[in-house]
């Protein structure tokens, strides 16, 4: 499975960006999804994930109220719309297959390459 994250960009404080996980030539419709970001120097950050069957989400705290995630079944994708950016948030995010818990994403099996965002002050 062959997944591409897309979307990213620049964007000001405050502005918001869209991203897109996909996979070539499959659905994403049966599979976990889940967002991770990474910034120069830090490590990976699981941001947030979605179940297949439930739809039921998780986030990190350090995007509650401000991201949401959700599935496009018509598309087979799994979008996570970005609100209220703050320049903290600036990283290469990547979407993986995964089991997602209330307590977060565990057993990443597949990921897509990233796409950057860059959140100016």
């Amino acid at each position: 499975l062959q997944l591409q994250a897309s979307g990213g960009g620049y964007v000001q404080t405050g502005g918001s960006l869209r991203l897109s996980c996909a996979a070539s030539g499959a659905t994403l419709n049966d599979y976990g999804i889940g967002w991770f970001r990474q910034a120069p120097g830090k490590e990976r950050e699981g941001v947030s994930c979605i179940r297949t069957n439930s739809g039921r989400t998780y986030y990190a705290d350090s995007v509650k109220g401000r991201f949401t995630i959700s599935r496009d079944n018509a598309k087979g994708t799994v979008d996570l719309q970005m609100n209220s950016l703050k320049p903290e948030d600036t990283a290469v995010y990547y979407c993986a297959t995964l089991v997602c818990s209330d307590y977060g994403p565990y057993g990443m099996e597949y990921w897509g390459g990233g796409t950057l965002v860059t959140v100016s002050s």
